[in-house]
């Protein structure tokens, strides 16, 4: 394997000193080297992919040399745009260092390793979409030293062509790194998990859950089987960090009668922020984010949202009800509220970081929830047609 500050080391060598991006679990030895090498001389952790792409491009204009931007493979999508209508050579051509690490990556045979649902097609593709952008690439792993003169090569042809160029990392690449992790701060917040089951207890029979990808979801899925309950009630948002509360809000728009649930997290919300002025049109969504300050699903790095108040975000953002929690106690007021309520609402709760280390994984594939879920909205939208028909409600 490959110890993570002589990677780094090497790339600060080369010239590479800025960094900017969102954490991802392959690369969190290499995210915890860049915290604490005192070469690098700038490092901001980004909402979205996309935006660290913007960054690393004003950080070259600034300074002239060439910045990196880190992700998983799954943020290649929100890259795209900004490659191709800015960074592009055929445009303002701006140097940048990819650095991806490639879940669901298919080996040298041919095979792919085996990866959660989410990861396996955008592992298959990405390669091609590096392809399709004319980023150059050369594959990283821990079979192997870091190769210096493969690497050289890509930032002289980025420096030279005026074009993104690309490190793709396979898994168990970095070695663990030297350094402890910086503890989180602590609080007397509750867990997130606690938070989940606080809100299992009082929702009704007929409200449907989204919730966000990560950790968030695993905990769902296994309190409702704590709670000997099926899991048809609950959408399962695998992937496509910061889409729940998107998804949530085309559920209210389709099914307006109902109250909608969704469960979000801080760095979720922050990626596709705008998506709040949209849900905070809906008069049927209740929007919970659990706030623990940390990309906890990749390895705990800090997010924006520790020093933020997101409730005074989505007030600025239309919602009509916002509330802050801290307390298990004052979540399940809120949420009471807001299942009574008759407009968009808003409920930040803080939490502190950390979850059960053996904690599972959903049994049910991505195809299954969908049809689970869809079956139980459309028989539970008919019987309340029913019900409201017959002057049960």
């Amino acid at each position: 394997m490959i110890d993570p500050d002589d990677f780094l080391d090497f790339l600060t060598r080369q010239g590479v000193v800025f960094f900017s991006g969102v954490p991802d679990s392959l690369l969190k030895e290499l995210c915890q080297a860049i915290l604490v090498n005192p070469q690098v001389a700038g490092h901001q952790t980004a909402c979205n992919e996309g935006a660290a792409v913007g960054i690393a491009m004003g950080y070259h204009l600034a300074t002239n040399t060439l910045p990196a931007i880190y992700l998983q493979n799954s943020g290649l999508g929100n890259v795209v745009n900004p490659v191709c209508s800015l960074a592009a050579n055929v445009v303002y051509g701006i140097p940048l260092l990819l650095i991806v690490g490639w879940r669901g990556e298919i080996l040298p045979d041919g095979e792919q390793v085996s990866d959660e649902p989410q990861h396996r097609l955008q592992g298959q593709v990405t390669l091609a979409q590096l392809d399709v952008m004319n980023i150059p690439w050369c594959i990283i792993d821990g079979e192997n030293e870091i190769p210096c003169q493969q690497i050289r090569g890509l930032l002289d042809k980025a420096r030279a062509e005026k074009h993104p160029v690309a490190l793709v990392i396979r898994r168990k690449t970095f070695s663990p790194h030297r350094h402890p992790a910086i503890p989180a701060p602590t609080n007397p917040y509750p867990l997130r998990e606690g938070i989940v089951e606080a809100c299992l207890k009082l929702l009704p029979q007929a409200v449907p859950v989204i919730s966000t990808t990560g950790m968030l979801s695993r905990e769902l899925y296994e309190l409702r089987e704590k709670r000997h309950e099926t899991h048809e009630r609950d959408f399962l948002t695998v992937g496509g960090m910061g889409l729940a509360s998107q998804i949530a809000l085309g559920i209210c728009y389709g099914q307006p009668q109902r109250k909608v649930v969704c469960l979000d997290g801080d760095g979720a919300a922050l990626m596709h922020m705008g998506g709040l002025t949209n849900c905070a049109q809906s008069r049927s969504l209740i929007h919970i984010v659990i706030n623990n300050g940390a990309h906890e699903s990749v390895g705990g790095q800090a997010t924006a949202a520790s020093g933020l108040d997101l409730a005074l975000i989505a007030a600025a953002s239309g919602y009509r009800q916002v509330n802050v929690a801290l307390t298990l106690g004052q979540f399940q007021d809120a949420l009471r509220a807001a299942l009574a309520g008759d407009d968009s609402q808003f409920i930040e709760v803080k939490c502190r970081p950390g979850h059960r280390s053996e904690l599972g994984r959903p049994a049910a594939t991505p195809q299954e929830n969908r049809h689970q879920f869809m079956s139980f909205l459309a028989t539970s939208t008919e019987q309340s047609t029913r019900a409201r028909e017959e002057g049960y409600v």
